[in-house]
Parts: C-alpha cells; sequence; structure tokens
C-alpha cells in the first residue's frame, strides 16, 4: 500500500492486488487478481480512511485486466469498508451503465 497525498483533504491509495498481468497469465489459467492482497490493502485504507475520517471512491478495482470476478470483490469492499462505516462510491468508466448496489453508494450517490 503506498498512500499520496495530493491536497491536505485528497489522498490516492495505490494497492497492488494482483500478479503477473492478463495477457500473460492466460497461459496457465490463473487469473492475475489476488484476492487476499486485494482484502489485506482494503484493510489498510480503512484505517486510513477511519483516521482521517474519509470517504472512499474508486473504480471496479480487480475486475478489468486483473480479471477478477466483481461479485467477489463486491464482497470484500464491503466488508472491509462499508460494513465497517466507511463510506464507499464506486465509479464505472464511461460506457458501463450498470448500476452500483445501494450498500456500496456513498450518501449524495442516490442523486447523482
Amino acid at each position: 500500500m503506498q498512500f499520496v497525498e495530493v491536497e491536505p483533504t485528497f489522498w490516492v491509495a495505490n494497492l497492488i492486488g494482483q500478479h503477473d498481468i492478463a495477457r500473460q497469465a492466460r497461459s496457465i489459467r490463473v487469473p492475475p487478481v489476488r484476492y487476499e492482497a486485494m482484502r489485506e490493502g482494503l484493510n489498510r485504507v480503512r484505517a486510513f480512511a477511519q483516521e482521517h475520517q474519509a470517504s472512499v471512491h474508486m473504480p471496479r478495482i480487480g475486475a478489468g485486466l486483473a480479471g477478477g470476478d466483481w461479485t467477489v470483490i463486491e464482497r470484500i469492499v464491503q466488508e472491509e469498508l462499508t460494513d465497517q462505516g466507511v463510506p464507499v462510491t464506486v465509479y464505472d468508466l464511461p460506457g458501463q451503465n450498470e448500476v452500483r448496489p445501494p450498500a456500496l453508494r456513498g450518501p449524495d450517490a442516490a442523486s447523482s
């Protein structure tokens, strides 16, 4: 984990949650995503967010080139962050129109 301060109230968390890249890993049929590494990283994000009274905003981490299953990752996000009181908003990139479940929306996401 690496936390980078962009502004006094804006931080970026860099989480390494995969080993290798998808195109190289296909030959052995193991997706590069490492769910336990993601869980450990999100646990650290939770501690940081709670210490700084911050919310978390992120894309669907691990579900793109890392080959992860979003339903598994979403459950990890819920267990490590939202169930522990950290507000989370998950953003879809342009062209991805699936609506996020209410549990993973921020308090003002319903108005957007």
